[in-house]
This record gives C-alpha cells, structure tokens and sequence, in this order.
C-alpha cells in the first residue's frame, strides 16, 4: 500500500482494479499525469497519491462527474487526505490541531471519523479531536468537516468544506433533480 497517500476512494468490494484504473485515468483528465494508485489491504479501499492539491482534485473530479456522470462506474466516493499521521492518538490530534486553524472562529465543524483495524476506541478518537479545536460544533449542517480515515496503522486528516467530499450517488442524484 502507497504510504505516502493523498485520497482515497470506494467502491464496491471485487471492484477494487477496475476503480483503480477509472480513477487513474480521472486524475490524468484532471491535470495529473503521473498519479499512483494502489489497492488497500481493506477491501472496497484504494489509496492513490496525486501530485494536485487533494481538495483541488476533487473539484476537478466533480467537474469531471458534472461533464459526464457515466464516467463514474467503479467508484462510490473519493475523499482527499490532507495530511498523514501514524494512527497514534496523540499524533492524530496534534496533526487535527494544525489542520484545524483554518476553521475560522465564528465557524463551525463536524468530527467525521471512518476506521478500519484498528483498536481505537469511536467515542474516544472524536471527543480527543473535538476538543482540541475551540469552535462550535454543528452535527447537522457544519461549515467544515474534520475528516478523520483510520486504516490499520495509517491515519489520515483533513479539514474540508461540508462539500469536500465527492459522493458518486449523491451528486448523480443532485445533477437529476436539477434536470
């Protein structure tokens, strides 16, 4: 597995290859051209490294998306990762309180946590984060997402906009109801 990772991306489980490849060739239509991907030991999980900003590569995989919803058929989400930490408590939040000053102080943000092998503890990991970012919390409808990836020994981090991740079904459904 690349170490070194930028985004990850789902999709169905024995799909994996095939969302390898639909992802690759995204990321070259998108100004990458020598993205690295590589299937994660959990299955359904790619990790690719790109050499755009994350969040930048995922507005352009949205307009990507925006352009030509078919061209998604392997991949469910894609979700940029920030920054990477071994997946230590006291590592995650001392990465979270760096990433996390870009909160502005009449903001607020959302702990979304997604872990795979890992022994950690759900309540644990989100309250630790949580508290070390002095801005209100808002479950429902935040201005930035503390996004938290656990894998196996390999955390990644970002802070987001509440748009910053891509969701393949959700954004299908969007460009539907606008016609």
């Amino acid at each position: 597995m690349i170490k070194e990772f930028n985004l990850l991306a789902t999709s169905e489980i024995r799909r994996e290859s095939e969302a390898c490849s639909e992802l690759w060739m995204l990321l070259r239509a998108a100004g990458d051209e020598t993205p690295i991907l590589d299937r994660s030991p959990i299955r359904g999980l790619i990790v690719a490294r790109t050499s755009l900003d994350p969040v930048e590569a995922i507005r352009r995989l949205r307009i990507e998306l925006h352009e030509d919803p078919q061209i998604f058929r392997a991949i469910l989400r894609v979700m940029p990762v920030e920054a990477s930490t071994p997946t230590d408590l006291g590592e995650i939040v001392d990465k979270t309180r760096d990433l996390a000053s870009k909160i502005g102080e009449s903001e607020s943000f959302r702990v979304t946590l997604e872990k795979r092998r890992t022994g950690l503890r759900s309540r644990v990991v989100v309250e630790a984060v949580a508290g070390v970012i002095d801005r209100r919390v808002n479950l429902e409808d935040p201005d930035w997402i503390v996004l938290v990836e656990i894998i196996s020994r390999v955390t990644g981090l970002s802070v987001i906009a509440s748009d910053g991740i891509l969701n393949i079904q959700k954004e299908r459904a969007k460009l539907s109801a606008e016609g």
